[in-house]
Parts: C-alpha cells; sequence; structure tokens
C-alpha cells in the first residue's frame, strides 16, 4: 500500500504501517487529504503490483549509509524511527522489486537465486522500507482479491498531540475472497450490534460531552442492569469466601510514589490536586488500597488466605482519540479483587479464581475462552525461586482445569507472572476480560509481612485478579453479544403490560404491583397507543416478555402472554406467569 501511495502521490511521507489482528494501516504524511476516490485509485496500483509479481527482499544495511539514503529522500519519520534503533540491533531493509531490473548486485545478504525473477522486474520499479520482517518471497503470493482499503483517519505521529497529525489509511488482508467475504459479513454484523447504537436506542447509557470525554452516565434502565451484574458479583464473591472493601477516590501522591505507579505510569494518570498544600491524586489503580488495608495490622498465617474484593472506581487519563464508547473510558469501575496467602496455597488459591472466573463468565453467556500465559520478562523484579514457584502455580492450576493455554515467553509485567483470558462474543470476537497475576512488587514496596508459625516475620504472596475487568466494558461486551436482546435475568425490563383501554388500567395497575411485589421488573405501556402499537414497541425495545390487558382477560383473571423469543405463551393466569419467569431466571435464560 505505501509503495502505491508513493508512486501515486510523490509527495507523501511515509511513516510506520503495523499489521492489526484483521488487517493492516499504514500513517502518511501528505497535505491534502486522502479521498474515497483515492482509495480507489491506491487499490488500483496495489493491484497491479501484486499482479506484477515482484520479488520481496531484505537488505543488511549499516545505519550511516542507510541515513544518508533516507536524508536524501526526504524522509524525516524515517530518520526518527532509525535514531531510535538500538546501537546493537542489526538494522534491515525490504525491497518490493529490484533497482536494477532484477539484478541483485548487495554482496551483504545473497539471496537464494529464487528470489530473483527478472523478467516480472521492470527496471525502477522496487520501493523500500526500513523493517525487521519476515514477509513473502513475491507479491504475487497475495490474491488481488483477497485484501480492501476501508477507511481514513486521522492519527497523531507516535499518539502525541504535539506531533503533526497524519492520515491514517486502514486495510485488511486475507488468504482468500472467501475469507474477505466473511470478514466483512462479520463486520456489517458487528456494527448492527455496536454497544453506542443500541445503547441509545435502548436508553441505557450516554457519553454527555457536557461533562467531559470518556465519562459514562447510567440511565434508569442501564443503571438497573449495573445492579443487577453488581449484586451477582457481591453475592457470587461472598459465597466463594471474599470479604468487600470500599475505598477512597483519591490519595496523597507519596502513596503513587511508594508504589512506583507515579514513575511507571505516570502518562496515564490525571494531573494531581492540592489540598492543604498537599499534592493529591485521583486513583488509577485500587491495590494500593488494598495494600494498605493490609498494613492497618499485623497478620498471622492462620488468617490466610486472605480475599479481598471491590468494585472500585479508577480514573485514568486517555487522550480524546482513543476514546470510544464504554470500551475506553477515563473514569471505570473495576472489579478488583487481591489474594493474600502462603507461597504453599498460591495454585490452590490460583485454582479457586479460574473456577470462580468460569462459573461467572457462564451464567453471563460466554463458555469459549482463550487463554494466555505470560511468563517472567527480561527486566522483573522478585527472585528466581519465587517466579519459579508463581508460575508453576499457575500451570498447576490450569492443567488441574484442563483448560488449553498458549505461553507468552517473556511477557509477564515486571511484577510476576500472569494468565490472561479473552472470552469469544456470539460472533466469534475475542475480548480480554478477565487476569490473574502473581506480585512480588508491591508487597516488597510496602514492606508487607505476616507472622510465619515459627514466629518470624515473611512477606506474603500477593495475587491480582479481575473477571470482568470493567463493569462499563464488560458490559458493553455484554450488549454487542447479546445485540440488547438480553436473557431474562438481566433485562432491564423482564415484562411489559399492555392495556387494551383506558377501562383496564386500574387492573393493570393491580397486576403491576403485585409483579413487583414478587420481585420481578415490570413496567406499563402509558403511551395510549392502538395494542398493536404497543406491540411493535415492545419488539423495539426489546422487551423479553409482554401481556395484554384486555376485557377478556380482566373478567377471566388471565393475561395474554408473548414471548419475544417462544412467541405466544396464551392465556396464563398470574401465578403460572411468575412460574415461567421465576424459572426462566433461575436458568440464566430466555424465556
Amino acid at each position: 500500500m505505501a509503495m502505491a501511495v508513493q508512486k501515486l502521490f510523490s509527495e507523501t511521507k511515509v511513516t510506520i504501517g503495523p499489521v492489526t489482528e484483521t488487517g493492516f494501516y499504514y500513517d502518511f504524511d501528505r497535505k491534502e487529504p486522502f479521498t474515497p476516490e483515492d482509495l480507489n485509485t491506491i487499490q488500483t496500483e496495489m493491484r497491479r503490483i501484486i499482479q506484477a509479481n515482484l520479488p520481496v527482499i531484505c537488505e543488511g544495511v549499516e545505519r550511516e549509509e542507510i541515513k544518508a539514503e533516507i536524508e536524501q529522500l526526504g524522509e524525516p519519520y524515517k530518520l526518527e524511527i532509525l535514531a531510535k534503533i538500538p546501537p546493537e540491533e542489526t538494522i534491515t531493509r525490504y525491497f518490493i522489486g529490484t533497482p536494477d531490473g532484477g539484478k541483485w548486485t548487495d554482496k551483504k545478504t545473497q539471496p537464494e537465486p529464487s528470489l530473483i525473477n527478472p523478467v516480472t522486474t521492470p527496471p525502477g520499479e522496487y520501493w523500500w522500507d526500513l523493517c525487521a520482517g519476515p514477509h513473502l518471497n513475491f507479491t504475487g503470493e497475495i490474491h488481488p482479491d483477497a485484501f480492501a482499503l476501508e477507511s481514513v483517519a486521522g492519527a497523531y505521529w507516535r499518539g502525541d498531540e504535539t506531533q503533526p497529525m497524519l492520515q491514517r489509511i486502514y486495510g485488511t488482508a486475507w488468504e482468500t475472497p472467501e475469507q474477505l467475504q466473511v470478514y466483512f459479513q462479520q463486520k456489517e454484523e458487528a456494527q448492527r450490534r455496536d454497544h453506542r447504537k443500541i445503547g441509545r436506542e435502548l436508553q441505557l447509557f450516554s457519553i454527555e460531552e457536557d461533562a467531559g470525554g470518556g465519562l459514562v452516565f447510567w440511565h434508569p434502565k442501564g443503571s438497573m442492569m449495573r445492579y443487577v451484574i453488581e449484586d451477582y458479583w457481591r453475592n457470587s464473591h461472598l459465597e466463594a469466601g471474599y470479604q468487600l472493601l470500599y475505598t477512597p477516590h483519591v490519595a496523597n501522591l507519596e502513596l503513587w510514589k511508594t508504589s512506583g505507579h507515579f514513575d511507571f505510569y505516570r502518562e496515564n494518570m490525571f494531573d494531581s490536586m492540592t489540598v492543604e498544600n498537599q499534592a493529591y491524586q485521583l486513583k488509577p489503580m485500587n491495590c494500593p488500597f488494598h495494600v494498605l488495608t493490609y498494613k492497618y495490622d499485623l497478620h498471622s498465617y492462620r488468617e490466610f488466605p486472605l480475599r479481598w474484593a471491590e468494585l472500585g472506581t479508577v480514573y485514568r487519563y486517555e487522550r480524546s482519540g482513543v476514546l470510544h464508547g464504554l470500551m475506553r473510558v477515563r473514569g471505570f469501575t473495576q472489579d478488583d479483587a487481591h489474594i493474600f496467602c502462603l507461597p504453599e496455597q498460591i495454585a490452590e488459591e490460583i485454582l479457586g479464581v479460574l473456577n470462580l472466573t468460569e462459573k461467572i463468565l457462564s451464567d453471563f453467556g460466554f463458555t469459549s475462552y482463550e487463554v494466555n500465559l505470560s511468563t517472567r520478562p527480561p527486566k522483573s523484579v522478585g527472585t528466581d525461586a519465587g517466579w519459579q514457584l508463581a508460575t508453576e502455580a499457575l500451570i498447576k492450576a490450569l492443567n488441574t482445569k484442563n483448560w488449553e493455554f498458549v505461553e507468552d515467553v517473556g511477557g509477564g509485567a515486571f511484577y510476576g507472572p500472569k494468565i490472561d483470558i479473552k472470552i469469544r462474543d456470539a460472533i466469534g470476537r475475542l475480548w480480554q476480560c478477565s487476569t490473574i497475576q502473581v506480585d512480588f512488587n508491591l508487597p516488597e514496596r510496602f514492606n508487607l509481612e505476616y507472622i510465619a508459625p515459627d514466629g518470624s516475620r515473611q512477606q506474603p504472596i500477593m495475587i491480582h485478579r479481575a473477571i470482568f475487568g470493567s463493569l462499563e466494558r464488560f458490559f458493553g461486551i455484554l450488549i454487542e453479544n447479546y445485540a440488547g436482546d438480553f436473557p431474562l435475568w438481566l433485562a432491564p425490563v423482564q415484562l411489559r403490560l399492555l392495556p387494551v383501554s383506558d377501562q383496564q388500567r386500574d387492573s393493570t395497575e393491580v397486576i403491576a404491583h403485585s409483579l413487583k411485589k414478587a420481585g420481578f421488573r415490570v413496567e406499563i405501556d402509558r403511551s395510549g397507543d392502538r395494542l398493536g402499537k404497543q406491540i411493535r414497541q415492545a419488539e423495539l425495545d426489546k422487551i423479553p416478555v409482554v401481556a395484554v390487558v384486555g376485557k377478556r382477560e380482566v373478567e377471566q383473571q388471565t393475561l395474554s402472554v408473548r414471548s419475544r423469543k417462544a412467541g405466544e405463551m396464551g392465556s396464563l393466569t398470574l401465578p403460572e406467569l411468575q412460574q415461567h419467569l421465576q424459572t426462566a431466571i433461575a436458568q440464566k435464560i430466555h424465556l
């Protein structure tokens, strides 16, 4: 794509072009904005390059030589990229085509003769970029009808608002045209399920720009769902032996310096505020507060494990360009928990977390996961023995569950190994939610201790874990997974009563009162519209169950019930309807 852009628009400067999960993008510096017509022209040129079957060849280069060549080309961004490559790293560039029409003369790389195709490489048909690779051998290995350019967006260089605004062209690429078609179908389905669109239509939440970007306003129906989710979460944790905590939203800045967040996480923290000549900081994490709670008293080994959980709201600075509905916000509530335990208890506690995670996620409809285990990175804190113990405990727990996992060697946090769980939604997308991390850093920084059996003071093992990740993001995932068509136990309104005329108003109110008293979430259609329009509106509002209250129903003391999923359920007495509702709620399914 970059080769095509510079061939068509020679004044364009190139920057970086990484792959994404479903394709790629490249950032360009060009005064004129790219238009949809430009994208079509670029695509046509890309197909020509593919059909030319040009060789793709790697060349090792000397730093000063390539620097001079980049300067001659007038590519300032490439110079900056080159300057950031560590001195000890080998510098490579990749050619598409060859400068002299197919005769490769560079002696440093000696590519295989099979990689050169002089017949399909006309003189001067080449382009190169700094890259570590690897790549295909020939452009012709790409199917010309299995890629597409999708959109153009603005992006700051290096993601820094003080840097130039660039133009980012997004594309997607697949092995076959059939895969490309499936991708577009899934993308269309994802747009239909977009939580921002459904959240607005069902009046669940809003992002009020008047209050500042990235801040969520939960509307009554969304708030009811949040209440149900939080209530379920608390009960599940209490049953699993957790105790609940509530901690402040701000703390003295010195706390964040002690925890290390000020040094390692400062760019994601809001500016501090001054209170009585002291700096206070909105919390970006809950962990230091739980650590301080632990330090309040000296604990004995007999108390372990301590399992503390909190729905704690945190605040993180995110640039406006990356904010995205509920998925990327500036204030959100984490379902945080921290476990303090003995070294020999790690495996059992990790297994307990996995069991709880499986139960909670499955109750919300997620039963397919991708699991990753990340191990010790080159730069880390803690002892070799501690890392080995923790990593083996994580593996043991995963093996006990018979869960397949992918090991990310060296991908752990500097403070400990971790397990990450991605859930698969109704249309096959993966979402990072649950995480379990062993932490050697905070216990050391805060000098945490417990009284061991021999009377000595030892450092406890600390485990971080979250199951939802954040309530806001998980709620967004739920909306998209169900396309707003929630199972009965989650639905903000479980049943809507539809009075046929004003003569049934009083009877409808009595029925609603009885159902609410029994614990169901019920509302009455008070629009005064005809019955057909009331039913259509209930469909648009995705109400799971509607019950018609007409003259006949009042006389017979029944309700004419219709399920959104099952269709007509016939005439039911109030006790019969309640039994149907209770069964579906207990099984956490649609009625």
